[in-house]
């Protein structure tokens, strides 16, 4: 617990927990669909909205189709506070769209396309990039990505893990939560460095105003 607390910037587990709570969460679960009206994130592009349910998938650890408070708070310390090979782990979850254990490039490709759609990068096709991610780290040319070829391929390759950090990185998420709009291209990054003065209201990140 103290780890997460540390994690969660100038606020403490209390705080979190009364605010996501009180709010306007006070079952204190989000379902997808709750999900997606916190943040605004009804009727975006079918790529984006597909992005956003990977996301909710990846962030409910235990599979019942809820966010839970501990869950928010574990999805809060991963994207402010977590190292690189945590980051990895999560990106893997959410590429591996079947959840056997394995990526293939179709999956690579969608979630690339999703990403896509809302950050608006092109400088380099879902195809494109989904080559060059298996012809650098699939070792044993099976078509196939297991964690550890991600992990330790990713993580030896310093361009890869540059390219991989920037174009999946959470900030895209965490912006549309701050601004409770889609994101303009571009404008993504530019979160990250406040995201430890947020508040949350509702399971909604938003800029502390009691600083």
């Amino acid at each position: 617990l103290e780890g997460r607390k540390k994690a969660t910037g100038t606020m403490s587990i209390h705080q979190w927990y009364k605010r996501f709570m009180r709010e306007e969460c006070p079952s204190g679960q989000l379902s997808l669909y709750e999900f997606k009206t916190l943040l605004g994130l009804h009727h975006m592009d079918p790529q984006a909205e597909n992005y956003v349910d990977r996301v909710f998938q990846t962030f409910d650890s235990n599979k019942d189709g809820f966010i839970d408070f501990l869950e928010f708070i574990a999805a809060i310390n991963l994207v402010i506070r977590g190292k690189i090979d945590q980051k990895l782990k999560w990106y893997f979850k959410l590429y591996d769209a079947d959840g056997n254990g394995c990526i293939d490039k179709k999956e690579l490709s969608n979630i690339f396309k999703a990403v896509q759609a809302i950050n608006g990068h092109t400088n380099m096709t879902p195809e494109e990039f989904t080559n060059m991610v298996f012809q650098k780290i699939d070792v044993n040319n099976d078509g196939e990505l297991t964690l550890e070829e991600f992990v330790t391929g990713v993580e030896s390759d310093k361009n890869l893990l540059e390219l991989i950090s920037k174009s999946f990185d959470l900030s895209n998420v965490l912006k549309i939560i701050q601004s409770g709009r889609r994101l303009e291209p571009g404008a993504a990054r530019a979160a990250l460095p406040s995201l430890p003065q947020c508040s949350v209201e509702g399971g909604v990140a938003r800029p502390r105003q009691d600083l």
